[in-house]
């Protein structure tokens, strides 16, 4: 696939490294040499420097047989006039573009949906990031929470602590303590290196385990890898930009939510649209406010600013003084890797985003992509099509599957029943599959694998 990026920051860059793995033909298009020359020199694709929204700079990026264009400059103006240049110039069949201003998303109806800006798939960075922050909240103990078929299967990650009833144990005794339960362990992750379990793996302390399940049964699995956390109650968000204000909105009526943020006028805006919220001026980086705003009685600390060390800091400070859990913006990657244990949990803003332009690049017929472990793994939703003639998987049991190294399948929706992924499973036409990938270059197999052919006998 011909495939244009414009822009070579953390998310261009990423998503052109994740392209370019898969064989494709990539073009990267940014005004700053500096960056695509760093680029140039690590990945095997095409650059282009110029200003992302004029037409001869598309036309030098080869807009007239692209078979996408992806916007994600730091620009959303810039990123929808390339959009419109793309399609009345050059008739580029698929654009997506980011979009970070609320005031555009709030016209999505007027703007885009009618045609008026030719852009088919938005990816808002803000609200991808807020459901995923609120998904941890609302699932205690979690270190990362991603849905597939419209939230009724959901992968789950936690860390396994001692005294969890199955930790110390083999997988397979889950089933005799949860008789009622179906659940599968898709993959552990043992001093960051990925085991496929069996049925005869033992879990350990401290293994990051992703196990699937249906959406009401996720609670009853945590608890049989950790003592579950309570219900959390009292939310804490440092930062009330769009992420901090949208997230204390979507929570205010369930939670006590609290915000603190340094800009008056912000503070006095906040204090407006949110109905239930306390707000507060201040920083989080100042202890004698947190102490006074009880933060030892604080279940979740989120720290939200557009400042990676800021955010680092009062996450720390935070627990040290008594927060139970905190959750921690960082866009840095090399931060992510440093942070210890104080932080529970690091919120990649652009792992998050790419996971979401996946869904739209991958070949065949995916419905969701979720990068996981900071791009190491991804979960995929893909359908399988076709019949017994003309597919490799279609009346086939999973164990009879070629599944290539590392990708194992945690479960199967067929209609509206979910079927957790056990050897003796046929897959049927039209069935939903989910798919665990702890080696993402392991993509173009798996395709290759769902593909509609004709001579497999």
């Amino acid at each position: 696939m011909k495939i244009i990026i414009l822009g070579a920051g953390q998310v261009g860059g990423a998503l052109a490294e994740h392209l370019a793995d898969e064989q494709n033909d990539i073009t990267v298009v940014d005004s700053d040499a500096t960056t695509l020359r760093a680029l140039q020199e690590r990945l095997d694709i095409r650059t282009v420097h110029g200003n992302a929204g004029h037409p001869t700079t598309l036309f030098n990026a080869g807009a007239e047989d692209a078979d996408m264009l992806i916007a994600v400059t730091n620009s959303d103006e810039i990123n929808m006039l390339a959009c419109s240049v793309a399609f009345k110039l050059y008739r580029t069949p698929t654009k997506i573009s980011r979009i970070r201003s609320s005031d555009y998303l709030d016209n999505t109806q007027a703007l885009f949906e009618s045609g008026a800006i030719p852009v088919d798939v938005i990816i808002g960075p803000e609200q991808l990031v807020t459901h995923d922050i609120v998904q941890l909240i609302a699932n205690p103990g979690s270190l990362q929470v991603v849905d597939f078929a419209e939230g009724r299967i959901r992968l789950v990650a936690v860390r396994a602590i001692a005294g969890g009833p199955i930790v110390g144990r083999q997988l397979q005794e889950i089933r005799e303590h949860m008789p009622h339960v179906d659940t599968r362990v898709a993959a552990i992750f043992r001093h960051n290196q990925a085991i496929i379990p069996e049925g005869n793996t033992v879990v350990e302390p401290d293994d990051e385990v992703f196990f699937i399940a249906a959406q009401e049964n996720i609670r009853a699995v945590t608890s049989e890898l950790r003592t579950i956390d309570e219900p959390y109650k009292r939310i804490m968000i440092a930062g009330g930009g769009n992420i901090g204000a949208t997230l204390a909105a979507q929570l205010e009526r369930q939670y006590q939510v609290k915000v603190l943020e340094l800009s008056y006028e912000r503070c006095r805006s906040l204090s407006e649209i949110l109905e239930e919220t306390i707000v507060l001026h201040g920083s989080a980086n100042e202890p004698a406010l947190l102490l006074q705003e009880n933060i030892e009685n604080t279940d979740v600390f989120c720290a939200l600013t557009n400042n990676d060390e800021s955010n680092i800091m009062m996450s720390m400070l935070a627990k040290r003084l008594g927060a139970k859990k905190v959750i921690t913006l960082i866009t840095n990657a090399a931060y992510a890797e440093l942070v210890g244990q104080e932080i529970d949990i690091a919120i990649s803003p652009q792992e998050i985003t790419i996971g979401s332009l996946l869904t739209h690049v991958r070949r065949g017929d995916i419905s969701n992509v979720h990068s996981l472990r900071r791009g190491a793994a991804e979960a995929i939703e893909l359908t399988a099509v076709g019949d017994s003639r003309s597919s490799k998987i279609i009346g086939r049991r999973l164990d009879e599957l070629a599944l290539p190294q590392g990708v194992t399948i945690g479960a199967i929706l067929r209609g509206e029943d979910v079927i957790i992924a056990h050897r003796h499973v046929i897959v049927d036409s039209g069935d939903h599959v989910i798919l665990f990938l702890t080696d993402r270059n392991r993509i173009a197999e798996v395709e290759r694998l769902f593909a509609v052919g004709f001579g497999f006998f």
